[in-house]
């Protein structure tokens, strides 16, 4: 038995044309798509521009805390620079 079958020519034309406006409809998708990536990106662009670069500064602070006659703790963030002064002796 023969496996090759004939299509018939209309067949194989109207089929062709089918393709034909398929390709062209995915090639105007492709061109949107990319315009849109473009649009975006330059939207982005356009967004972050209107924000301005700020320098921050660093400010050393000193505090003096009264305890009275007790001690006084401490606790935040960074290094404690300086040795210990309050007078906690065995009363």
């Amino acid at each position: 038995m023969d496996d090759h079958k004939d299509v018939p020519y209309i067949v194989h034309e109207s089929i062709m044309a089918r393709m034909e406006r398929m390709i062209k409809r995915l090639w105007i998708l492709c061109i949107l798509l990319v315009l849109l990536l473009v649009g975006t990106n330059a939207g982005w662009l356009y967004f972050e521009s209107q924000f301005e670069m700020v320098e921050s500064s660093t400010q050393d602070v000193n505090q003096d805390v009264n305890t009275g006659e007790g001690s006084a703790n401490v606790t935040g963030i960074g290094d404690i620079y300086g040795e210990d002064t309050s007078d906690s002796s065995t009363e």
